[in-house]
This record gives C-alpha cells, structure tokens and sequence, in this order.
C-alpha cells in the first residue's frame, strides 16, 4: 500500500469560501450594457442604405442581422425556462430531447426566416428600443436568481448554434449572448 506522501500529488483537501463560489452578476450585466451601447452605436450610425445592404457571410441584410443579433439575447429568457423544465426531468429525457433538436433541419429555416421578417418589420427606433427592454429584463432576472440555479443545466443541441456546448447551466445560459453578438457584428458591413 503507497501512503499519501509517496504520492506525486497531494490529497489535501482545500476548503473554497462560498464566496469564491458565487456567480459574478455584475459581469453578466455590463456584458449586457456593453452589447447594448454597441447596438445603439451602430444603429445610430447606420444609414437607410447602410440597413439594407446585405452582411458578409450571410442573406441577411443588416438590418436583418440586427434583427437576429437582439432575438439572440430576447431567446435567453425562453431557454432560462427550458432549462428549468428539462434539468427537474431524469437525465435520458435531456439527452434525449438534446438530440431531437440536433435532428431537426427545420431549426435553419425558422432561424434565417424569423430575422428576415423581423429585420422588415422592425425600424431602427423599434430596435433599438426592444434591445434596451429585453436587456432590462435579462438584467432583472439576474438580480432575482437564485444562487443555487446557476448550477442547473440541461444537454444542449450542437448543430444549432456553434456557442452551444454539450452541456449548458443556467450561468452559461446568462452569458451566451454576448459571444454571438460579438461573432455578428463582425459580418455587419455598415458604413
């Protein structure tokens, strides 16, 4: 039998204070006042043709991936639901309900379709404004959470979106967005 001290590693156990535990709320948020400072600015600067131009790297106009680059961060408070719902259930309904979405090609259609025709719809002004609301109440449901459902998580499809994971908690969920948001803005072709 080894004892512990011929071990190339210790069995120390190490106490972490709670604190160290709890989430940083206060980064999501600035994220997100970042993000929407980011919207307005770019909103703010773009002209009507600047709007309609088309992006790189997709169809969408610019306006359109406006459009998608808010729906992003509206679509958190959705899977904040879900993630409630699916991580209470036994694991194998998880999974499985992770890969039926990986299997589902309509996703890709409902996605460009649902900016297209939001991106029409919406004007700049309605933008901006339904940015700053959805961004309000992301930031109320933050200061709300409870500390311990930041660990709850559920399997998430992959095929949908490459900032999925595997796994996501209710802390990944919060600070998703920004990483589209970021990705997006790189194909804007304003000004």
């Amino acid at each position: 039998m080894t004892s512990s001290e011929d071990l190339p590693f210790s069995l120390e156990v190490v106490a972490v204070p709670a604190d160290d535990l709890r989430v940083d709320r206060g980064e999501i948020a600035r994220d997100y006042d970042r993000a929407a400072s980011d919207f307005h600015r770019l909103l703010d600067s773009a002209g009507v043709a600047d709007l309609h131009r088309r992006c790189a790297g997709t169809r969408w106009t610019n306006q359109e991936l406006l459009f998608h680059m808010r729906f992003g961060y509206m679509i958190v408070l959705r899977r904040l639901v879900l993630v409630r719902v699916i991580s209470r259930l036994p694991a194998p309904v998880g999974r499985g309900f992770a890969r039926l979405l990986n299997a589902t090609p309509l996703f890709d259609v409902v996605n460009y379709l649902g900016s297209a025709g939001g991106g029409r719809v919406f004007d700049r002004n309605r933008l901006g404004r339904k940015f700053d609301r959805v961004v309000a109440a992301l930031q109320r449901r933050l200061d709300r959470e409870a500390e311990p459902n930041f660990g709850r998580g559920m399997p998430y499809p992959t095929r949908w979106d490459p900032f999925f994971t595997e796994y996501m908690t209710v802390e990944d969920i919060y600070r998703y967005p920004g990483r589209p948001f970021d990705f997006h803005r790189n194909q804007l072709t304003l000004g």
